[in-house]
């Protein structure tokens, strides 16, 4: 079955508000997070509002705004007239946000292969295609952003707004807590066809290999996140034992009643 619909005249991620200019609080959290993880800002310290305000020539108040947007994604402690300091990111927080994601987008995915239009089969095979575009260009970016499309896509086509509400929630508390795992674990082909197979069970109207689809999907970008995670936080842990950590962490929260 053909997943890689053609269209010339495509619109790109950027023209669908997916690549909108930054809005200040999101370039003190983009900001705030490249410290962390480039090793400028230490977990325990306290860091100035003012400083922060002043290095970034943005007012205050938008800082504070991102910076509480840290704080919900557990990033970050905030105390007004005090400052903020970084909270080290658990293994368990992206384990509970994938735990989250399984109660959400494999049910959709089986309401989209049950429901959906042509249209909507029309639209997920064409971001299929721009995906693939991406990947043969290398831009990572842009491929991300047609990424985040097509799990829009089968949200909407499953009725799942609310869905769609949490899942933009969970996408902002994932990029916080952990990097990329493009070029160190697989490549961006290998995450473009993890999600070939959702679209041709939707296309085929089969409602539960959609939803096993959509999980395997979820599931192996969660444990890939989560082994990333432990070995980030444990530098002398070798790769199998980051893996036996990670899926015993993924056990615990997967299998919770």
């Amino acid at each position: 079955m053909d997943l890689t619909a053609h269209s010339s005249g495509a619109e790109s991620p950027a023209g669908r508000a997916v690549s909108a200019p930054q809005t200040m609080a999101s370039q003190v959290m983009n900001h705030v997070r490249d410290a962390i993880q480039g090793g400028e800002m230490s977990s325990g310290t306290w860091y100035s509002v003012y400083q922060l305000s002043e290095q970034l020539g943005i007012s205050r108040s938008p800082v504070r705004d991102g910076l509480l947007r840290l704080e919900e994604a557990g990033l970050i402690e905030f105390v007004r007239n005090r400052g903020f300091r970084v909270v080290e990111p658990q293994p368990e927080d992206v384990a509970d946000i994938f735990e989250l994601r399984l109660s959400i987008e494999p049910p959709a995915a089986a309401r989209a292969a049950r429901d959906r239009s042509e249209d909507e089969l029309a639209e997920m095979k064409n971001i299929a295609a721009q995906m693939q575009r991406a990947v043969e260009s290398g831009d990572e970016a842009t491929f991300f952003a047609w990424d985040q499309l097509l799990h829009d896509s089968i949200l909407a086509a499953g009725h799942s707004r609310r869905g769609r509400d949490i899942l933009a929630t969970l996408r902002t508390h994932t990029r916080l807590l952990s990097d990329s795992t493009v070029r160190r674990f697989r490549s961006l082909e290998q995450v473009h066809s993890e999600h070939l197979p959702v679209i041709e069970a939707i296309a085929r109207q089969d409602p539960e290999l959609a939803r096993a689809e959509m999980a395997a999907h979820i599931r192996a970008t969660g444990l890939l996140l989560l082994r990333q995670n432990v070995l980030k936080r444990n530098p002398g842990l070798n790769e199998r034992a980051a893996g036996t950590q990670a899926d015993a962490i993924w056990a615990r929260y997967t299998s919770r009643p």
